[in-house]
């Protein structure tokens, strides 16, 4: 799945809009804000400096 080729910002402004949509899909509020948090995650993890990796 990860494509090296692949800019991590696009990918990450990509799960910041996955996020958006979470907000505002058919489905209870737990899944909602569950989606979107995920979706957050990835996004901050892919804009985090180079030589700090993923926090968790």
């Amino acid at each position: 799945m990860n494509n090296p080729t692949r800019n991590p910002s696009a990918r990450a402004a990509a799960h910041r809009a996955m996020a958006r949509a979470a907000l505002f899909s058919d489905t209870s509020a737990s899944t909602r804000l569950k989606r979107y948090n995920h979706h957050i995650t990835k996004a901050r993890a892919l804009e985090a400096p180079a030589g700090q990796g993923e926090a968790s």
